[in-house]
């Protein structure tokens, strides 16, 4: 890919979560529900975007577009509202983890968000039930701090601490 197309592409991903972000603020302290229409806009046109480019050029690994946009495109990605196309990337960020184009953190993301969404246990411990502060389910708990630390994350009970400490 020519370097400036991949510039394009790093902004554009970049650009997107930034003002994702901005509408989470304003729908976190908004009365009503006025925002969630835009913020759902918003992450759908974000994994539409994301899917033309994955469909061109593959996923946008670190590689490619850099380190904070890969981590953006991700974050898209999470967020996207249709689960076969997170399976899809799933499986193409396991590649590029796989290569050393990107994080394996990323991999780990991804595949625990699939898992709870396909109701199945999660691997690394990534996602926490909003309403209870707990994990969901995780496969073979005992191995688990392993597991995270092979990826870059640390113990879920240091995450823990921290999330329910408001941090």
């Amino acid at each position: 890919m020519v370097p400036a197309l991949a510039a394009a592409l790093a902004a554009e991903l970049l650009r997107r979560v930034d003002e994702e972000r901005r509408l989470m603020r304003q729908a976190r302290t908004a009365s009503g529900p006025r925002w969630h229409p835009a913020l759902a806009r918003c992450r759908e046109d974000g994994a539409e975007a994301l899917a033309t480019v994955v469909h061109r050029y593959g996923w946008p690994a670190a590689d490619l577009v850099g380190l904070p946009a890969s981590t953006a495109a991700l974050m898209i990605l999470l967020h996207a509202p249709c689960l076969d196309f997170q399976l899809k990337c799933r499986d193409l960020i396991a590649d590029a983890a796989a290569d050393g184009r990107c994080p394996a953190l990323h991999h780990a993301y991804i595949a625990d968000h699939c898992a709870v969404e396909l109701g199945r246990p999660q691997y690394y411990g990534t996602r926490v039930d909003p309403a209870t502060l707990r994990p969901y389910p995780v496969r073979r708990p005992r191995t688990l701090d392993e597991r995270r630390r092979d990826v870059g994350l640390g113990p879920l009970d240091e995450q823990l601490r921290r999330l329910r400490a408001g941090g």
